[in-house]
């Protein structure tokens, strides 16, 4: 009889030591290390030596390239974070707060796909094949090829897959699925790995495309170990306030597309509804003539997106100003904040501040901050700039305004929506065809910008 092993598995990080400890070396976590036992399949040094894989090395070039397929549902904004559509034989992991929608997107996606003659297999750890059948009767969803399982078994899994052969996969979720031969609970790191593992090599190898769903841990990170997110081919994240109708589904990993994509959905009674023109969406409720308020257009992927940037300057009441930042990187407001001291010559240092991206998205390109420097300086003032102005353009430390990438889409977006002036880098004014239903201003300082839009 096999020797029973045992040791100690982080449940963060997977780290693994033969004994425990209060605190993981690794990732630095108090009482994160559990007991795992494991039996090893063969006595020691009884190894194979011969190897039954048949695949040789090929060279480079003479390996035939040819592109691969795509799987494309009705959902434009889904297409486009996963690059143009559902990769065959590609793993996908999704993760996001919970009842943030991610069931309800996935269930669409598979009637949508089980519509075109598809057979779908949707797989529930977590609710029975009733339950889910209510869900899919609140989402008007009933389709011939959609077949629902409820089940946590690996083995059971993969022999109903092996027996309906299906199309396309949804695991929900993966820190459900357990398999016999690992003795930890479902959900630890062990069971996380092996599972996805498996699952990985069922989708290579009967090219078959499997969306897996993962939790998320109060931080916002997809619970288990890192190595969950390295194994995939894509991640993606649903994100948005529960209390919010819009929901975000961002891409942080995809091997077959750009990781930069964002596609924005709208939770109705019946479901997720695509936004298609998030920008009048942003818009749509912005005040008109208050101090604080500019508008940016931000690069999301591919596509512009016109968004509000609100500010919010008063004085002090503690010794220490207050810097909060929602949507954006907080770190940039006291460095605009600094900019704007030094070089315009604003008394901010006894001042609080308070700047949001309006409508719950969240902007990490530094083309915001010309928008974010005029929001400011615009709520200290208390004077409100042109209502008709869009501002674009990076601010550098000595108060220069640097050029930015795609000035053209930017411009158009702006355009398209009624936009009268953009204020951009001069160095961006040349080298592109300028729309004529628009004035662009090219401003070189932080000083000139201000100068420009709020007269002064």
């Amino acid at each position: 009889m096999a020797k029973r092993k045992s040791k100690f598995v982080c449940q963060e990080c997977g780290y693994e030591s033969p004994k425990w400890m209060g605190k993981c070396p690794s990732c630095q976590q108090w009482n994160t290390l559990v007991e795992e036992v494991s039996v090893p399949t063969s006595p020691r040094g009884n190894w194979a030596t011969t190897s039954t894989n048949t695949q040789k090395p090929e060279q480079l070039n003479k390996i035939q390239s040819q592109e691969e397929p795509r799987v494309k549902t009705t959902m434009q904004e889904f297409n486009r974070v996963l690059g143009g559509g559902i990769v065959p034989g590609s793993l996908v992991l999704i993760g996001g707060d919970p009842g943030i929608g991610k069931s309800t997107l996935l269930l669409q996606v598979s009637s949508q796909l089980a519509e075109r003659d598809v057979d779908v297999l949707y797989i529930s750890g977590e609710e029975s094949a009733r339950q889910t059948k209510l869900r899919a009767d609140r989402l008007g969803i009933s389709a011939d090829g959609l077949y629902v399982l409820s089940e946590t078994n690996l083995v059971d899994i993969r022999t109903q897959m092996d027996q309906l052969n299906p199309g396309f996969v949804v695991i929900d979720s993966i820190q459900t699925i357990f398999k016999e031969e690992v003795t930890s609970a479902p959900g630890s790191v062990s069971q996380v790995r092996e599972c996805t593992s498996e699952l990985m090599r069922m989708a290579k190898k009967n090219h078959i495309p499997i969306f897996i769903v993962g939790h998320v841990t109060k931080e916002g990170a997809i619970a288990g170990p890192r190595l969950l997110e390295h194994m995939v081919d894509a991640v993606l994240y649903f994100e948005g306030e529960r209390h919010h109708t819009f929901r975000i589904l961002r891409s942080v990993k995809n091997r077959f597309g750009s990781t930069n994509e964002m596609g924005i959905f709208e939770m109705k009674e019946e479901g997720l509804a695509e936004v298609l023109n998030p920008s009048e969406i942003f818009l749509e409720e912005r005040s008109q003539g208050v101090a604080g308020s500019t508008i940016v257009a931000s690069m999301e992927g591919t596509r512009p997106v016109l968004v509000e940037i609100q500010a919010l300057i008063s004085p002090t009441s503690f010794g220490n100003p207050r810097r909060m930042a929602t949507g954006m990187d907080h770190n940039r407001v006291p460095l605009l904040m600094a900019v704007l001291e030094k070089r315009v010559g604003l008394l901010l240092q006894n001042q609080d501040a308070y700047v949001k991206v309006a409508g719950g998205v969240k902007l990490d390109e530094p083309a915001i901050d010309l928008a974010v420097a005029i929001s400011i300086t615009s709520s200290f003032r208390d004077q409100a700039p042109n209502n008709d102005d869009v501002l674009i353009g990076e601010v550098g430390l000595t108060g220069e305004i640097r050029r930015v990438s795609r000035i053209d889409q930017r411009v158009q977006e702006a355009a398209k929506l009624g936009f009268k002036r953009a204020v951009i880098p001069a160095k961006n004014m040349d080298g592109w065809k300028t729309p004529t239903n628009i004035e662009l201003i090219g401003v070189q300082t932080v000083q000139e910008a201000i100068q420009v839009t709020l007269g002064y």
